[in-house]
């Protein structure tokens, strides 16, 4: 039987779980007093964030959903990172480079001060030297097959780009080994690495700050194996303290990581970091509001009129919170298994996908905290995409019933049981929309829908083994650039039979025109031919109904006011680092040091 925990109990584990953790009380005091800061900013406290989904694995080549990634990403760090504000790539790990050879090969510095967190998996317990051996191992690693499907970035960032990624890869899946690794990534010092791509990339350096370009010891894969999804070796500016799954994690400040700020103060500011996993969203909101958490990240929908006006007293000094909005870098869509029936069939994707009044679901159901998927796959918020020229599906209930008609299934007869998997997280929102898009197709198609609500993994593990024909899918932007979306949907991203998982194609879609502008756009080197060709590959996915778009998101957040330092952005991309909490009085919560 599944227990629930209610806040207050949380809250008595997580003070028991803090008790041996250095800086990382069970409210934002528990101060390491050593620390002063120069100039405005302050040292300590902790920061208190929610997650209403568990996450799934901390192991960096198996990160592929939000929760995993919001916490393993105070952790990990890759030769680049994203700038909080922009999402520009910026130095990391390396501290510059060079692009060579009409932008194909790139040489990379690393920084000479990095360390690896302290950790038993090093002879005498103290974090090495990071060096450039150890970036080509993790590169290497995401070459590598993994039968137990622990690797699911490779598809994402090194195939078809960097020379010698792909051999290696299929060389691993018949346990054979490629001389010196994968030969696009060479190692000319311990400070010095060099890329080799095989075509010219624009997001390239972006792609280098995914979960799949992270870099950890091989000490660490070597002792913990599987075991990484919660044994966490990283660079950052948090360690990894405790992890009791489904409860709390604990992250506490990495003591000698190696970024200062321009006043000469070492990051991170904060003492710790603390993760709850409150599933109710009414829960979380009432944790928000009497001060137990820094943020909340997304709004109860029945509640954002209530919440909006709160906010406006709050604007004028009244509440102790503000809102933080931006249009989301990611898209909410359902998808339909391709290769099973009734799904092969277009005209019934096509039918369903005009039966559904998006405008609606997002006004009305998701009261206006979202924008309704009129155009194509990649949202508004990717800058130079024209998406409005994307041609995508108005309500239209009698082209609906007449593709219906012409697909075989007239009035839904003859159509098998049709089951909708959703993730049972963020349970307002998800069920609400599906409850929604199920009435839809009743009323205008008569098609029977049943809603099938799963934990996140068991969802995951459902569509990507093939095994749900109808699901819905949240997906957010790994960097800001079209290709982070349309890959998706890549042909070559389907294996050769049902009975291999398809990780990152998780409807098995294929269309040799797709695959075509796709691939011209990764070859292609100027910025506006290469929009277009992805617009074109955009427009002929939608034109085969290759997935039912629901609504781009709108990222929400409610932030205490005394937190600084927390750039919003439309990834949702979070670095801690330099967050800190302008409170005189950390001994006390934020709350009762506000009122002294």
């Amino acid at each position: 039987m599944k227990r629930f925990l209610t806040p207050l109990f949380l809250v008595a584990v997580v003070s028991a779980l803090l008790a041996g953790c250095k800086g990382c009380g069970g409210d934002p005091g528990g101060t390491d007093s050593n620390r002063v800061a120069k100039g405005k900013v302050k040292y300590g406290g902790v920061f208190r964030m929610n997650e209403v989904e568990d996450f799934r694995s901390l192991y960096p080549l198996n990160v592929i959903d939000q929760p995993s990634m919001h916490i393993a990403q105070q952790i990990y760090e890759g030769l680049v990172k994203l700038d909080q504000k922009t999402l520009i790539a910026t130095p990391c790990l390396a501290s510059s480079w060079e692009v060579l050879d009409s932008a194909t090969r790139f040489v990379f510095h690393l920084r000479g001060n990095v360390k690896f967190h302290d950790n038993p998996c090093f002879a005498d317990g103290k974090g090495k030297t990071m060096t450039a051996k150890d970036v080509k191992y993790c590169f290497d690693r995401l070459c590598t097959y993994d039968e137990k499907g622990t690797n699911q970035q490779f598809l994402l960032t090194f195939k078809d780009r960097v020379a010698g990624a792909n051999e290696h890869y299929e060389a691993s899946r018949t346990k054979k080994q490629t001389a010196g690794g994968v030969s696009g990534v060479k190692v000319v010092n311990d400070t010095t690495l060099e890329i080799q791509l095989l075509n010219p990339f624009a997001a390239f350096l972006s792609v280098l700050s995914m979960p799949g370009c992270w870099i950890y010891p091989e000490e660490a894969h070597k002792a913990y194996g599987e075991d990484m999804r919660i044994k966490c070796v990283g660079t950052g500016p948090f360690i990894l303290k405790n992890a009791k799954e489904g409860e709390v994690v604990i992250l506490e400040y990495n003591p000698v990581y190696w970024d200062f700020d321009s006043e000469g103060n070492r990051l991170p500011y904060l003492d710790g970091v603390r993760c709850e996993f409150i599933k109710d969203r009414h829960s979380e909101l009432l944790a928000f509001k009497s001060g137990k958490l820094e943020m909340m990240f997304r709004l109860p929908v029945e509640m954002v009129s209530e919440i909006m006006g709160d906010t406006l007293e709050a604007k004028a000094g009244a509440t102790n919170w503000d809102l933080q909005s931006v249009t989301g870098m990611s898209l909410t869509f359902y998808g339909f298994q391709h290769l099973n029936k009734p799904f092969d069939n277009p005209k019934l994707r096509q039918a369903m996908n005009y039966a559904i009044d998006r405008n609606k679901i997002a006004v009305n159901v998701l009261q206006g905290d979202a924008m309704s998927a009129d155009y194509g796959v990649v949202p508004p918020s990717i800058a130079g995409y024209d998406y409005k020229s994307i041609k995508g599906y108005t309500y239209d209930v009698e082209m609906a019933k007449k593709l219906l008609a012409e697909a075989g299934f007239a009035g839904g007869k003859g159509l098998p049981p049709i089951s909708l998997s959703i993730n049972n997280g963020g349970n307002d929102r998800n069920l609400k929309v599906a409850e929604a898009v199920k009435n839809m197709l009743k009323e205008n198609l008569g098609v029977e829908v049943t809603i099938d609500p799963l934990p996140l993994s068991q969802q995951l593990q459902a569509l990507q083994t093939g095994k749900s024909n109808y699901f819905k899918v949240s997906w957010s932007a790994d960097y800001p650039d079209p290709e982070t979306f349309l890959t998706l949907f890549y042909g070559k991203h389907v294996p050769a039979t049902m009975d291999e998982p398809s990780y990152t194609n998780t409807t098995r879609y294929q269309s040799a025109r797709f695959d075509s502008l796709f691939e011209a756009s990764l070859r292609e080197a100027n910025p506006a031919r290469r929009l277009e060709l992805y617009r074109m590959a955009d427009q002929a996915m939608m034109d085969d109904a290759a997935i039912m778009p629901i609504y781009y998101e709108i990222n929400d957040r409610l932030v205490q006011k005394y937190v600084r330092g927390l750039d919003i952005n439309p990834m949702e991309y979070r670095d801690l680092s330099r967050v800190w909490l302008d409170i005189e009085d950390k001994t006390k919560t934020p709350a009762e040091a506000e009122k002294k």
